[in-house]
């Protein structure tokens, strides 16, 4: 899993046969046990299901202001779906292979291609496209008529909504890998976040002027692979709060009005983080799930019940935290203290997305394509 999350910036930039084999080793883990039935399991209400096209790309699902939900597949459609009743509303057709996807502000979706096209789509149809410099794994950001983008080599882009013009660029020097997963790139009040190796920073979105720097994890190691420390996945955002992970490495909550990091904590996780109110709540690479005091960074506790599991990302609702393996299973966490209090299949693959709520609604998205709506809980 570590190994397909690697990309090369250059192709002068290979890395070793060794350090492969290392990553290919160290990726193997004894088997999870098996889980016993959970006596008094609490049941979740399934809305609705939809089902899209093979999903292989860096995908987070794009709400709008009119109660809909924007999806995207590997081949290149963008689905529109109604979240009240998964009724498909639209459709677009790029017909070409997407890395990243889907940024929207419910006027404007926009997507990056595997050859590096940033592609917008306005009333149901392309609009424009630019070619980026790099490849791209997080879906882009589109808000204030300004599309952002964060390429794999650590530079930001701003470009205006309506005609695709470039307005700013910043770039930071970083280590040789990338990942080739979703980074962090949201907005916070009349800031731009994105997260740059290690650090979150803030950007004036108009002109990408360097607002503030807020250090989470700093590259240490002896090769290139224990170097990477890219801040990655969903950060939870609990004003004045942003608590976010950098790559098997840290977790850290920083104060965002400030541009101040509150605190840091040793974690080997490689997926985002999730909350509610002062709970942080993030999965490790060896299927224990953690959770952090929002203010202190104290541990609140931990569960070995999915030990071994390969987890997605978290999330977390008032009473419970929802969350799958790469099997199709879906769990369900008791927020106090972590247990399990639900298990049930999927359709056996892995999310495609981190599990994300709408006006109490939770929506899941897997590999396969499965789109389905359970009532929060």
């Amino acid at each position: 899993m570590i190994k397909s999350q690697l990309r090369k910036l250059t192709l002068g930039l290979a890395l070793s046969i060794g350090v492969l084999a290392l990553v290919a080793c160290g990726s193997t883990r004894p088997k999870p046990a098996e889980l016993p039935p959970i006596v008094g399991q609490k049941p979740v209400e399934t809305l609705w299901s939809f089902q899209l096209g093979e999903v292989k790309l860096s995908l987070v699902p794009s709400f709008t202001a009119q109660g809909q939900v924007v999806l995207a597949t590997s081949d290149g459609d963008l689905l529109t779906l109604q979240m009240s009743d998964g009724k498909l509303l639209q459709k677009v057709s790029l017909n070409q292979r997407l890395s990243a996807g889907v940024g929207s502000d419910g006027k404007r979706h926009a997507v990056v291609t595997r050859d590096n096209q940033l592609i917008t789509v306005a009333d149901g149809k392309e609009a424009w496209r630019q070619t980026l410099s790099a490849q791209v794994f997080t879906p882009p950001l589109v808000a204030g008529e300004r599309v952002f983008v964060l390429l794999a080599d650590r530079t930001v882009q701003a470009f205006d909504g309506a005609t695709g013009r470039l307005l700013w660029t910043q770039s930071r020097a970083g280590e040789p890998l990338v990942l080739s997963q979703s980074g962090t790139l949201m907005p916070f009040g009349n800031t731009l976040v994105a997260g740059l190796s290690g650090r979150l920073t803030g950007f004036d979105p108009t002109t990408g002027q360097m607002v503030w720097e807020a250090p989470m994890a700093s590259p240490r190691g002896l090769n290139d692979l224990e170097r990477l420390v890219d801040v990655v996945g969903l950060t939870y955002r609990s004003d004045p709060y942003l608590c976010a992970r950098a790559y098997l490495s840290q977790v850290a909550c920083i104060n965002a009005q400030r541009g101040q990091a509150v605190w840091t904590r040793t974690s080997q996780g490689e997926q985002g983080l999730s909350g509610h109110g002062s709970t942080v709540v993030g999965t490790e690479s060896n299927g224990l799930v953690v959770a952090w005091q929002r203010d202190s960074g104290d541990r609140l506790w931990e569960s070995d019940r999915l030990k071994y599991r390969r987890l997605s990302a978290p999330l977390v609702t008032e009473a419970s935290i929802w969350l799958a393996d790469d099997e199709g299973q879906l769990y369900l966490l008791n927020i106090q203290n972590g247990q399990l209090i639900h298990r049930s299949a999927l359709d056996g693959s892995p999310l495609a997305a981190p599990p994300i709520q709408y006006q109490g609604v939770v929506l899941l998205v897997t590999r396969k394509g499965l789109v389905r709506a359970y009532r929060g809980a």
